[in-house]
């Protein structure tokens, strides 16, 4: 084995392999990805002397566009309910949360979130929050008649679950090494105090923060995971412990197994410096219970208040609910309105904590997931889509603003494919371009981090200041 990692050309690529290892070694396991090899690669050199966070909230299983942000102007909303049938919500449901943006929409164009955002309306009428209209997964702007006659390339395996999520997390199907939020972390990693810290999930394994150096570092809602038996005494002995310690962190003479020694003690070390610096924080604000979500940006918000204990200067989060998967049941209160409650009164006590700490302007959050639904109901559910509403918020948002065109309501109309299947107007990479030029990403460092941003002629989209 020594003889073989020490050929040269496989030695070259010894990063990669380790990196590569990691991640399948430890896929689905509950271990923070502070564990993961690839740590232990060197950080790209990029500095930043001022805080700021990204915050995505990724929607498992595709939001319904229609039933999220919903026309409110007569003429829009009467559009759209005879396509919509039994799925529309009421209009007079919709009055309460119509949004006052600065520059109204042309032709008398209105939006209202839907019942269950209502936490989220008066920080979108205050300016602190945008809505981007039909945004999607795009390799390069793509017409109707493109589309239809097969003659630009195309996301692959589009209304895929798996596919798209992480096409939208990475630009790359399902199998994708790396995503955008981690190649943004391997940037500004060792401009952290602790690189381990860049990149950081409270919802699990997500390919969006895995980078090509970068790893992204796992805890719970509860605070960081630690080796079980180090954390007390291993089948009751100190000795145990103790010796466990020692066979995960010591050095060793085979290179594999003293990298695997290595990140070992950087997840001991890690855990320690964490859990030390939450100890230290007690939030003012008061979070939703019974909410998952809530209880995930909770978990962001303590550590976003522990930066400084952390010597955290870029970092970048996910957090994700699930059950948009809405074939059936889309009107029942424990489907898709109950999930606009969860997503609404999370992001809204979240977005208070920001101010609480008096960082509002230094994170800014913002919506994802697989892609949009039909507008035709398929009985009293929707199907698979494409593009979607989203949301970003935060205090350096230009507020009160939509961000795109006003999709044509019909079906099989000039901007969706069938169905109401909208053909996105605004691209993943547009998006993610905006948000990484306000992290402090440079133009050409954006061309690594966002592969197709290239194929787009506006790269800003200017919703951030």
């Amino acid at each position: 084995m020594t003889d073989f990692l020490d050929i040269p050309a496989v030695n070259a690529s010894r990063r990669a392999f380790l990196a590569r290892g990691a991640a399948l070694s430890l896929a689905g396991s509950a271990m923070p990805w502070a564990l993961s090899l690839s740590a232990m690669a060197e950080a790209a050199a990029a500095t930043a002397t001022d805080y700021k966070a990204l915050v995505c909230v990724f929607m498992y299983g595709g939001n319904d566009y229609a039933n999220t942000l919903v026309p409110y102007d007569l003429p829009s909303y009467n559009a759209q309910n005879a396509i919509r049938g039994n799925l529309a919500i009421t209009r007079n449901l919709l009055t309460p949360n119509l949004l006052t943006p600065s520059t109204a929409l042309g032709n008398g164009r209105q939006y209202a979130l839907a019942p269950g955002l209502d936490l989220l309306v008066p920080i979108f009428n205050a300016g602190q929050m945008a809505v981007l209209l039909n945004v999607g997964a795009l390799v390069q702007p793509t017409t109707k008649a493109q589309y239809t006659a097969q003659s630009v390339p195309l996301p692959p395996k589009l209304f895929s679950h798996n596919d798209q999520q992480s096409y939208w997390q990475s630009s790359s199907p399902e199998g994708a090494s790396s995503g955008w939020g981690g190649r943004m972390g391997d940037l500004f990693a060792s401009g952290n105090g602790n690189a381990t810290f860049t990149s950081i999930s409270v919802s699990g394994n997500a390919v969006f923060l895995s980078g090509k150096s970068a790893v992204q570092y796992q805890v719970t809602t509860n605070g960081s995971v630690p080796v079980t038996g180090i954390k007390s005494a291993l089948f009751g002995s100190s000795a145990c412990s103790a010796a466990l310690q020692s066979l995960m962190t010591s050095a060793r003479v085979q290179t594999f197994e003293n990298e695997y020694a290595r990140v070992g003690k950087r997840s001991i070390d890690a855990n320690d410096q964490i859990s030390s610096a939450l100890s230290g924080v007690t939030l003012p604000t008061v979070f939703p219970t019974g909410n998952n979500l809530a209880d995930q940006l909770k978990m962001v918000a303590r550590l976003i208040a522990a930066r400084d204990a952390l010597g955290a200067k870029r970092q970048v989060f996910f957090v994700s609910i699930g059950g948009f998967d809405t074939h059936d049941g889309l009107l029942a209160i424990g489907t898709h309105p109950g999930l606009m409650s969860s997503v609404g009164n999370a992001m809204s006590a979240f977005y208070k904590s920001t101010v609480d700490l008096g960082i509002a302007n230094q994170v800014t959050t913002f919506t994802a997931s697989d892609f949009g639904r039909t507008l035709v109901s398929n009985n009293d559910g929707s199907d698979h889509g494409w593009g979607s509403m989203h949301f970003v918020m935060g205090g350096a948002v230009k507020g009160a603003s939509y961000v795109g065109t006003p999709p044509v309501i019909a079906n099989d109309g000039p901007d969706d494919v069938g169905q109401g299947r909208l053909l996105p107007g605004i691209s993943v990479d547009q998006f993610g371009a905006t948000l990484s030029n306000w992290f402090g990403v440079s133009a050409t460092d954006q061309a690594t981090v966002l592969p197709n941003l290239a194929n787009f002629t506006q790269k800003n989209l200017g919703f951030l200041a």
